[in-house]
């Protein structure tokens, strides 16, 4: 397993008689299977909240979506099960899954009660995570429904972060319409993992199906990008850098000797990681000139590796004395998916200052960003709102949490 690197600027033509230039700088990373195809076996923890707001059918669909996630594990693979309401426990420490039967059991006996404490969820989820870490995927699903009334929402975010830092990879599901997308959303962006919103019960299995399917996928763990730049290049000092696939995410960029490191998480096989770099060129001489390098630092599970380098690529730009442009269309794509997001962005900015006309501009804005990239789903949730917003309606719950969803990925 080996990590795929690919590297292309959103016009690699430069004009050598202008003092300044900006370009985007889109890095596509992935993980390169081996002959034999293997990947390391999954350590997963399932954190489940069991409130009362969960009764009857959404606390039964949850059980039937972690059923199958039992049944989908293969030999080798380890799971634990944390549950919460207003406390939290272990339901099932972890342990490889020699016995579906026992752990669907367990399962089973799940009953509604209570209010919600997610962070001590995750905590405790870290814990048994931690017991099976050792050359293994680890991966966490926290799903609620509801507010963190008896948690801090602090701590959350310091949980998310010391997991990441620990290779544990966090994935937030939002069931119904009552749950804090900023805190769920923020849990996902630290953990480096996904947020998915259930919005009906029957939803729940295929849900889990999904982002099961994903963290299948994962070859490579821990992967950090480090960009060099030469003399005269320099990033953008507002928002630099943000991943714009699988999901859109703005991402914090550190900054040693003469690197910019930028944490990934994890490198998925069939699923590209898609990083936008903002550049602002100096004036450079004519012909071809290398105005950067990029690297990724990595874990191979696999093999049991640590801090393995990939092979450095070099960011190369033609510069003009007479320009012509070169744009790429596929960069151009990830350029509108990331002015999507940041549109929606504003657009929920506005909303929460009592600017409905400017939000109902903005989201309408971001409708034809969506519809420039294709992305036709988005284009329709995110015009619906403006149009109910022109029309002097209110954002139902689900209105909201539709267009944070389609504002961060392609819904398929």
């Amino acid at each position: 397993m080996r990590v795929g690197l690919h590297i292309e600027l959103n016009d690699a033509n430069l004009d050598a008689t202008q003092s300044s230039s900006q370009r985007q700088l889109a890095i596509s990373l992935a993980a390169i299977p081996d002959a034999n195809g293997r990947t390391a076996p999954l350590n997963l923890c399932l954190i489940l909240d069991h409130s009362g707001s969960m009764k009857g059918r959404p606390l039964e669909t949850v059980k039937q979506a972690a059923h199958r996630i039992v049944d989908s594990l293969s030999p080798g693979d380890r799971l634990s099960i944390v549950v919460f309401d207003h406390k939290a426990k272990v339901l099932v420490p972890n342990q490889m899954v020699d016995s579906p039967a026992g752990i669907k059991a367990e399962i089973n006996k799940l009953q509604p009660s209570g209010g919600t404490a997610i962070d001590e969820g995750m905590r405790l989820a870290i814990e048994e995570l931690a017991k099976g870490k050792k050359d293994t995927i680890s991966q966490a699903f926290l799903l609620t429904d509801g507010e963190n009334e008896h948690g801090d929402n602090d701590r959350c975010l310091k949980l998310a972060q010391l997991a990441a830092n620990y290779g544990i990879t966090l994935n937030t599901l939002g069931f119904g319409d009552n749950w804090n997308q900023d805190v769920l959303e923020k849990i996902a962006d630290a953990g480096g993992g996904t947020l998915s919103y259930i919005q009906r019960p029957e939803a729940a299995v295929s849900e889990f199906g999904r982002l099961f399917n994903r963290v299948q996928s994962v070859g490579l763990t821990n992967a950090y990008l480090m960009l060099t730049l030469v003399p005269k290049i320099r990033l953008a000092e507002l928002k630099p850098v943000a991943q714009v696939l699988p999901d859109t995410i703005e991402l914090p960029v550190m900054h040693e000797g003469d690197q910019y490191i930028i944490r990934l998480g994890d490198l998925m096989v069939d699923s590209p990681r898609v990083v936008l770099a903002n550049l602002y060129i100096g004036q450079l001489p004519e012909g071809v000139q290398t105005i950067a390098q990029a690297q990724v630092r990595y874990d191979n599970p696999i093999m049991g590796h640590e801090d393995l380098l990939s092979e450095r690529i070099p960011v190369e730009a033609t510069v003009l004395r007479i320009f012509q442009p070169a744009p790429s269309p596929h960069v151009q794509q990830h350029v509108l998916a990331l002015a999507k997001y940041r549109q929606t962005q504003i657009a929920e900015t506005k909303l929460q200052q009592g600017d409905r006309a400017g939000a109902a501009t903005m989201l309408q804005s971001a409708a034809k960003t969506a519809l420039q990239m294709g992305d036709h789903g988005a284009a329709t949730v995110l015009q619906n709102n403006a149009t109910r917003l022109q029309a002097g309606e209110e954002l139902s719950e689900a209105d909201r949490k539709k267009t944070r969803i389609v504002s961060k990925t392609v819904i398929q």
